[in-house]
């Protein structure tokens, strides 16, 4: 894990995007430096774009594996070695896996567990004194990615373990914005649909897939992260717990 950025006493807001090297988490990443946010971008696996990005964020690049609690709490006091709070954290991390559960095993539903729900509950309680801190200042804010569908519980025929660790980050996002709710952080879920990217699953491209969209068109990762600027902005501040689905349509 490095950081090339030395402390400074600045005035622009913090944040904190983790998976944020590549498609939405990437875009998420450049549309909050636009904004005028102080990005700061969590990795851990893809040493080379992380290099290819580290001049375009200042060098404010965080790795860390995210499933182990004590890489969590090292990216969180990296941070806090520049930055004693945190305005926004977005959390894009988090595998995908299609298929149906009659080919998924054990092993698959323990890594989309562990990569989508036991990351995010690690960084939150690894970076919880530092957004408390900001909160008590004006708010922070907290963003996890779902999927659409989610809200009904709906069986799947396809990407159904996928769905299920999603629908239980949901319950978990939802349950903080409560618990958190006292001391001014905000918790948001954002579920997009089809999104295709350089690093998107192949499925995402499959024209069968589009066809099921009402509005027959994928998203952008840029139409994505302004969505996702949006629910960190102070026009939302009021809401918390929310679940804003961004599909086209698609799973209504």
């Amino acid at each position: 894990m490095s950081a090339a950025v030395p402390p400074h006493a600045g005035a622009l807001p913090v944040a904190l995007v983790t998976g944020g090297v590549r498609g939405i988490g990437l875009a998420c990443a450049r549309e909050l430096a636009r904004r005028g946010y102080e990005v700061w971008v969590g990795w851990r696996s893809s040493e080379q774009r992380a290099a290819r990005l580290s001049e375009e964020f200042g060098g404010r690049m965080l790795r860390a594996d995210l499933a182990d609690p004590s890489e969590a709490q090292r990216l969180a006091d990296e941070l806090a070695r520049t930055r004693a709070g945190i305005d926004a954290w977005i959390h894009c991390a988090g595998d995908y896996h299609a298929g149906p559960l009659e080919s998924t095993g054990a092993e698959v539903l323990a890594e989309l567990w562990s990569s989508n729900v036991v990351t995010f509950h690690n960084t939150w309680r690894a970076l919880r004194p530092r957004l408390r801190a900001r909160a008590a200042n004006g708010g922070a804010r907290v963003l996890a990615f779902g999927a659409p569908g989610l809200a009904g519980l709906r069986a799947r025929r396809d990407a159904a373990a996928y769905a299920a660790v999603k629908s239980a980050l949901v319950v978990l996002v939802r349950s903080l914005a409560v618990e958190e709710a006292a001391h001014g952080v905000t918790f948001h879920v954002l579920s997009p649909g089809l999104v295709p990217h350089d690093a998107a699953h192949a499925q995402t491209l499959d024209p069968r897939m589009l066809e099921r969209v009402p509005q027959r068109r994928a998203a952008s990762p840029d139409e994505i992260a302004r969505c996702a600027a949006w629910l960190l902005s102070d026009e939302a501040r009021h809401a918390t717990g929310s679940e804003l689905v961004v599909s086209g349509g698609w799973m209504l």
